[in-house]
């Protein structure tokens, strides 16, 4: 039997209860066995990293992975059910050195680096747990004791393949080049990771002059926002078609610049606007502002950059050490070191002319138009120093600090606002200092540290990405959610460097480079392979993961020139242990049939904002050399959460919310929802006040499940004993049947499109068709005492409604279903599958979709509608009858619909009798007039003319021009315009008796004259509403029936005699006593200027 359920409901109980029954029963298990051996889905989970608990943006991309794949599962199809952990890279090292107090990668050397990671890997081990409880708490099935790690052996020795493979077609080098580097964890950054730390910093930006040779007193200006870079400067950039600007300052000194920078407004709109603007910074001064302070100036005249190449100056550091080294520092150039080439000897003005893309290099704007370059210290400065044959310097260390050919710098941290502080001091002293000023500017930093990266010349491995025409050709062959994130992936592949793989670290794949005495290496390919070349460390090693340091102890003999080698101390960017999960997870290397079974995957989800460059770069890549094809069929991608006022989640500014506490105060179903109807394209805005919103569509729809469980206990309804064939339902009935197949096609046509969001908005429209009119239109068919077949066709109905949708939603909302399924399905029929998630997912029947039908309702819900906006501009109640309707429209075949209909019409508006007009100006004229301030931007002086000439026009005449063509076209004298409906106001206007509202289709009048009859059965309706209410305050049951005892007089009294029966009826009333006595309730209640004490009690 179907038993009644609390109205009151409590959905994360339920949620809780879920969970066990899943659990008691193996739901999971079972929805796997049912499916095992059809037809295969295969999905690949980006692994979610293994170091802290999980926070609210995790869940919405498990939430959409969950959906799809129950989707499918309740399709039919089989699913393999593997997630996985992100266990390597520094983000987990990090968090392992705030435990112990580390702050620098010395600290973890002395600390011992096998101690280091083996609390590396236990970290991985605790979260991930922490994370596989949170997930299952979200619902999200999955096979938790099949989990992948990155940290595998499996996974680690397939990378090892993937580079084998590049070493052998000659793709991995060892280069040397500028790159983002963290003093703090002692390692560079690759091209993928340096976007994803860049914050709004300010920093000391400088002018300084560089002193010109053989030219007396003038100097070229010069600014930077890396004061320390200046230590290491080799040469000047300009570009050679600006024209430069000669002034002379106050003190006779004569200065070059871009003659476009001396009034320039730097970052003037952003201060403007504060966007990318920094509290506390002031406005940015001109270079004229600057020279005008100092005393004015005088321009000189000007001079075209070209003819400034060639031009030598003195460097404000050429006094280090390091300035005077032949060859550079510390990386030597032998052909310039035998030249005796220096930085100092090269200090000249260069034209670096444009990048790879044609974009000049040195722009006029925000500096001076001339640029100091640093090969040692920038990655443009490096390229272009070794194209135009300088040397390089690069003062710092692992840590960031100069190094001992840096003087009275040496040992002390570039980033130190200290150090900045004393070189600006030394430039100042020296006579090298034009002007200081605090600059806003994005500037990289650690993006798990946060500490601020430098730049640095350092030796890395690459892989050569010249073969990136094999990954262009499989990007195209996926399907890309949003569409746009196809070219997004093509633009990243355009422009990306070579592949930067090593990491100066300690926790990650042990990269599989043996190098040797003669400057060779060599890869490793397998476990196998490094058994059969190692000729020492190998017992040490074996029964070790492929980790620091047991694989630093492996030296191995060159296969081909007998040399013994080490292994180099890197290891590998943390995205080809990522990248690798297509192959690895699937037995690549050890079941090539099961492989091809799951490969290529379905389907995969992961947030867009940075994985072009990341995951999906990495799995597009790895497998395009492995095999040529793309690793999935499609790729679903969202968006970032953000907090409900659109600023990032963050700890320190308390708008933080983890997945926890979202989890226990929202309820995972709400979640769920939340995420389930976001369009992943945009940023969801993720906080309890939305949770509410949808709180309130979740409690729609168990209501909507309450209503029927209550009168369904009532009557005992069985729907195995119900035989009700179509002459039985109604017009209501046939129209909610028409739309749930319609909504069952759309779901299945979204879902299998992957778009939750636009079955979710079709859902939240159909429950407000099933609840706010199918049952309340039906509630008088539940409540009637006669059991005949209008009774049981509505049951039947609402019943087959009610557990379609369910099944519909199931993926979604799991929880919730399921607990309606057991008491709507289970509770009737014992032998139907044991949970929802083991049902089939529903199929819609054409036949079922009544497209004429839902037209003709629809149009009799329009036409309601607009009578309540009419009854809201006179501001009459919907409780106070009205004679009359008058509607007019243009479809015969829809007027005779809602005329057949039309007691709904007169029970939903409260009106005696309908009637159809000949034409809408007998309801309502508009007052159309120009919408002038859209009209004056768009023409201006021809405004007047355009005035002119709709005051020539009938009202009606330009009404059918807008409701046919959707514009109105207007003759002006030389030519002919087309007004949109935008640039017209139409402001309605009631004909006289009427309160009216129309669109382009109906036109609805209501009579607004009130008799005495009316006015009293207006009483009587206010009279029942607040006895209704006294009913569900006494929580009497729905079905009770009552005495009311209460002392009627006045025009209350009146208005309650004259309409007894209709009053007793609605609030199941068997007598109406005229008297004041005390029953089980009793409650005054206001109705006018009259004050009415009413008592009821149950019979």
């Amino acid at each position: 039997m179907i038993k009644r359920v609390n109205p009151q409901v409590d959905f994360i109980a339920i949620e809780h209860e879920v969970l066990a029954f899943w659990e008691e029963k193996n739901i999971f298990q079972k929805r796997r066995d049912a499916n095992e051996g059809n037809t295969k889905w295969s999905f690949i989970d980006g692994p979610i990293t293994a170091n802290n608990p999980m926070g609210v943006h995790h869940a919405w991309g498990r939430t959409l992975k969950d959906l799809y794949n129950r989707f499918k599962a309740m399709d039919g199809f089989e699913l393999r059910y593997q997630q996985g952990f992100d266990c390597q890279g520094l983000w987990v090292e990090v968090e392992v050195e705030k435990e112990l107090g580390f702050k620098s990668k010395k600290e973890v050397e002395d600390f011992g680096i096998e101690k280091f990671v083996k609390m590396c890997k236990e970290r991985v081990q605790k979260y991930s747990k922490v994370q596989a409880e949170q997930s299952k708490r979200l619902g999200y099935w999955m096979d938790w004791e099949n989990s992948y790690y990155t940290m595998s052996d499996e996974n680690n020795y397939t990378i090892w393949g993937f580079l084998k493979k590049l070493f052998d077609e000659g793709k991995i080098y060892r280069g040397s080049d500028v790159v983002p580097w963290s003093g703090r964890s002692g390692t560079s950054y690759s091209q993928m990771e340096i976007i994803e730390g860049r914050k709004l910093v300010s920093h000391k930006s400088v002018f300084v002059r560089f002193p010109l040779k053989e030219r007396k007193e003038e100097y070229l200006l010069v600014w930077t926002t890396t004061p320390w870079t200046l230590t290491s400067n080799v040469i000047a950039g300009i570009n050679g078609n600006l024209d430069y600007v000669k002034i002379k300052a106050s003190d006779g000194s004569i200065y070059y610049f871009a003659e476009e920078n001396l009034n320039f407004k730097r970052l003037d709109k952003q201060f403007k606007e504060k966007k990318q603007w920094l509290d506390g910074v002031p406005k940015l001064k001109t270079i004229s502002q600057i020279f005008k302070e100092r005393g004015g100036f005088e321009v000189l005249g000007t001079i075209k950059g070209e003819e400034m190449v060639g031009w030598t100056y003195e460097g404000p550091y050429d006094h280090l050490e390091a300035q005077d080294i032949a060859g550079g520092y510390p990386f030597v150039d032998e052909s310039l070191e035998e030249q005796g080439v220096s930085s100092r000897s090269q200090h000249q003005v260069v034209n670096p002319g444009k990048d790879n893309i044609g974009n000049d290099i040195v722009v006029a704007g925000e500096g001076t138009g001339i640029v100091h370059m640093a090969p040692g210290c920038g990655d443009i400065d490096n390229k272009i120093g070794k194209k135009l044959g300088m040397v390089s310097i690069a003062p710092l260390d692992e840590e960031s600090k100069f190094t001992d050919k840096f003087g009275w710098l040496a040992g002390k941290s570039a980033t130190d606002k200290e150090t900045v502080n004393e070189i600006l001091e030394d430039l100042k002293n020296r006579g090298f200092l034009v002007y200081v000023e605090d600059y806003p500017h994005i500037y990289p930093h650690c993006w798990r540290s946060g500490d601020e990266l430098v730049f640095r010349l350092v030796d890395e491995w690459y892989i050569n990405m010249d073969w990136r025409g094999k990954i262009k050709k499989i990007v195209d062959d996926i399907n890309w959610i949003p569409e746009w994130g196809q070219e997004r992936e093509h633009e990243w592949l355009d422009n990306m460097g070579d592949w930067m793989i090593s990491k100066k670290r300690f926790w990650g794949l042990a990269l599989p480079i043996w190098t040797f005495e003669d400057d060779s290496y060599y890869v490793v390919g397998s476990k196998e392979e490094l058994r059969d070349l190692a000729v020492e460390g190998w017992d040490e090693f074996d029964g070790n993961s492929p980790h620091r340091p047991w694989i630093d102890k492996v030296k191995i003999k060159h296969p081909v020139s007998g040399l013994i080698g080490k292994r180099v101390k890197d290891v590998g960017n943390p995205w080809l242990d990522a990248g690798i999960v297509p192959f690895s997870t699937l037995k690549y290397n050890t079941d090539k049939e099961y492989w091809n079974e799951w490969f290529p995957a379905e389907f995969v989800v992961e947030s867009f904002p940075g994985q072009f460059r990341n995951w999906f770069y990495s799995l597009l890549a790895m497998s395009a050399m492995l095999e040529q094809k793309a690793p999935f069929k499609n790729l679903l991608g969202h968006a970032l959460v953000k907090a409900e006022d659109g600023r990032d989640m963050h700890k320190s500014w308390g708008n933080a919310i983890w997945f926890d506490d979202a989890a226990e105060k929202m309820g995972v179903d709400v979640m769920r929802w939340l995420y389930a109807s976001q369009n992943p394209e945009h940023n969801l805005l993720f906080g309890y006040s939305h949770g509410d919103g949808i709180r309130k569509k979740l409690i729609q729809l168990w209501n909507s499940y309450s209503f029927f469980a209550t009168y369904a206990e009532v009557d005992g309804f069985d729907p195995s004993k119900t035989n009700i064939n179509d002459a039985d339902l109604n017009i209501m009935d046939k129209w909610i049947i028409s739309k749930l197949h319609l909504f069952i096609k759309e779901a299945n046509l979204a879902l299998n499109d992957f778009s939750s969001e636009k079955m979710m908005k079709k859902f939240e429209l159909f429950l407000d068709e099933l609840s706010n009119w199918y049952i309340r239109r039906s509630r008088r068919r539940f409540w009637k005492s006669e059991d005949d077949s209008d009774k049981q066709a509505a049951y039947a109905v609402l019943y087959e409604v009610l557990t379609n949708t369910i099944k519909i939603l199931a993926p979604v909302l799991p929880f919730i279903t399921e607990n309606m399924y057991q008491n709507l399905v289970k509770n009737v029929d014992s032998s139907m599958p044991e949970s929802i998630h083991l049902c089939d997912y529903p199929k819609s029947e054409e036949s079922m979709i009544n497209l004429s039908l839902m037209d003709k309702v629809d149009a009799l819900r329009k036409i309601i509608e607009l009578g309540r906006s009419a009854r809201n501009k006179a501001s009459i109640k919907i409780r106070q009858p009205l004679a009359e309707l008058a509607f007019s429209m243009k479809d015969d075949d829809i007027f005779d619909f809602i005329m057949d209909q039309q007691q709904v019409v007169m029970d939903e508006l409260n009106v005696k009798k309908i009637k159809r007009v000949d034409d809408e100006t007998e309801l309502i004229k508009y007052n159309i007039k120009p919408n002038l301030p859209l009209l004056g931007q768009k023409y201006g002086s021809e405004l007047q003319k355009i005035k002119e000439n709709l005051n020539s026009l009938e009202e009606n005449e330009i009404l059918n021009q807008i409701r046919n063509k959707n514009k109105l076209k207007i003759k002006l004298k030389d030519e002919e315009i087309f007004l949109g409906r935008d640039d017209l106001i139409l402001e309605p206007e009631s004909t006289e008796g009427y309160t009216s509202s129309g669109d382009d289709s109906f036109t609805v009048g209501l009579t607004t004259e009130l008799t005495k009859n009316l006015v009293e059965e207006g009483i009587v309706r206010d009279v029942i509403r607040q006895v209704q209410t006294m009913r569900k305050n006494a929580n009497f049951a729905v079905e009770d029936r009552i005495k009311i005892f209460a002392l009627l007089d006045g025009k209350v009294g009146e208005a309650i005699f004259s309409f007894e029966e209709l009053f007793k009826n609605e609030v199941l009333a068997v007598n109406l006593i005229n008297e004041s006595r005390t029953g089980e309730y009793t409650e005054t209640v206001k109705i006018g200027n009259q004050n009415i004490k009413f008592s009821i009690e149950r019979i």
